[in-house]
């Protein structure tokens, strides 16, 4: 009797790229040794199938590097977004160009290790788990401030907003490639990626990596985008925030009933409630006000989400490279 062939997993790994002109080489040329089959630590066949270059419309050299790795390596395949949309939008475009049977998806600074692929496909496959995450062992260089920011920003979506699994967010993902390219189908725009995930994988597994350094590398995030990075997260993690808003209101109704039934007891009592003066007026109109605004502006985010997704406006656009004109007809240049 014949023995059965071997199953091969197939990789896609995405690659979003917005200042990668320094790093994308090195990051590539080390995905493309994986190009031939190795086995994982517990004997699982696995080789990178393609890799998928997701052009961010950044503002350095990168799209030279992209078509040069895609020149010499046939399984490197750029994919060219109209504008800038943001990182989990230009993943959201690699994954749903992909055809492998597991989709990875890291960074373009170097920091992740493509060593790690194979410890995370093991993961997957003993506990049987359609995502996984890079758990990082030691601390990313990012800086002191920025980490301690993603940090409690995790925690503020698991503890308010009732994600049990925020704490594991990674950029570092290995995920099964039929969920991957159903969530990029359906992600509507303004999504968080991994909370789209979580939509449908309640309960990813981890890995353990060790991260590299970036080097002198300039991260692309300002502060202005890290916190709309974080407010896009809020706002996608569900209606939670809105039954907050729902008991903030209640809070303070019973506030005010308590204290109006403190204030009727004590003048049917005698009791001397001082003074009545303007300034404590304006501080309950004050608080009273800011509370309205703050349930106001959370609802209308909320409705700008909606909005936003009945009009069909889309979370990213795949264009041809920029280079080849509208209709792919321009004529190369040497140095283009």
């Amino acid at each position: 009797m014949e023995p059965k062939e071997r199953d091969v997993h197939t990789l896609s790994v995405v690659v979003p790229v917005y200042r990668g002109e320094a790093t994308l080489r090195a990051v590539v040329e080390e995905l493309v040794a994986y190009e031939r089959e190795r086995l994982t630590a517990d004997g699982h066949a696995f080789r990178v199938a393609e890799i998928l270059l997701v052009h961010d419309g950044g503002p350095d050299g990168s799209p030279r590097v992209m078509r040069e790795l895609a020149a010499e390596h046939p399984e490197v395949r750029p994919v060219w977004l109209s504008r800038n949309f943001g990182q989990h939008a230009a993943t959201l475009a690699g994954m749903a160009s992909t055809g492998g049977d597991w989709i990875v998806t890291l960074d373009e600074d170097g920091q992740h290790d493509p060593a790690d692929i194979a410890g995370m496909l093991d993961t997957a496959m003993r506990e049987q788990k359609p995502l996984v995450y890079a758990k990082p062992l030691n601390t990313p260089s990012h800086g002191a401030f920025r980490n301690a920011t993603s940090r409690g920003a995790k925690k503020f979506i698991t503890a308010f907003l009732g994600n049990p699994h925020a704490s594991e967010f990674q950029s570092f993902r290995l995920i099964l490639g039929s969920v991957g390219r159903g969530v990029a189908a359906y992600a509507g725009s303004g999504v968080y990626l991994d909370i789209a995930l979580s939509w449908v994988v309640p309960a990813p597994a981890t890995s353990p990596v060790t991260l590299r350094d970036e080097g002198e590398r300039r991260s692309g995030y300002t502060t202005r985008s890290l916190l709309a990075h974080f407010w896009r997260m809020v706002l996608t993690s569900g209606t939670r925030g809105l039954r907050f808003v729902t008991a903030l209101g209640v809070g303070f109704a019973v506030i005010g009933l308590l204290w109006t039934i403190w204030i009727v007891i004590a003048r049917l009592t005698g009791i001397d409630t001082g003074a009545p003066g303007w300034a404590s007026t304006i501080v309950v109109i004050l608080i009273s006000v800011g509370a309205i605004l703050f349930s106001l502006g959370t609802i209308a985010e909320y409705l700008g989400i909606a909005v936003n997704m009945s009009l069909g406006k889309p979370p990213y656009l795949i264009v041809p490279d920029p280079a080849d004109g509208p209709l792919g007809r321009a004529p190369r240049t040497p140095s283009s």
